[in-house]
């Protein structure tokens, strides 16, 4: 599951930065109607570069048995990392910035 889990993390992230406004617009409209319950979740997310988020993507990717305790050190939950993962991937230039930050720290 956190294996799924980070690769839809992932691939969300580089999907919305190639996207263009228009259907960024569009892929957000949905999204937030999708997770309105845990738009909670993201208010209380600790505030994360796309960089840091970039780097914890990774390590949770290389140590998926550690999820938990990786997150939990960051102080995060499962929930509030993805919802940062939205946040992220909602702007194309965050987006990128979260991508190499994963390829460097892989």
């Amino acid at each position: 599951m956190r294996t799924t889990f980070i690769t839809l993390a992932l691939s969300a992230a580089l999907i919305a930065g190639g996207c263009s406004k228009a259907n960024q617009t569009a892929t957000t409209t949905s999204s937030t109607q999708a997770t309105a319950g845990s738009s909670v979740a993201a208010s209380t997310t600790p505030s994360m570069t796309p960089e840091q988020l970039g780097q914890l993507g990774a390590l949770l990717n290389k140590q998926p048995a550690n999820a938990d305790k990786l997150l939990a050190d960051q102080g995060l939950t499962q929930e509030s990392f993805e919802a940062a993962i939205r946040k992220v991937s909602s702007d194309p230039a965050a987006s990128k910035r979260y991508a190499a930050a994963y390829k460097s720290a892989s």
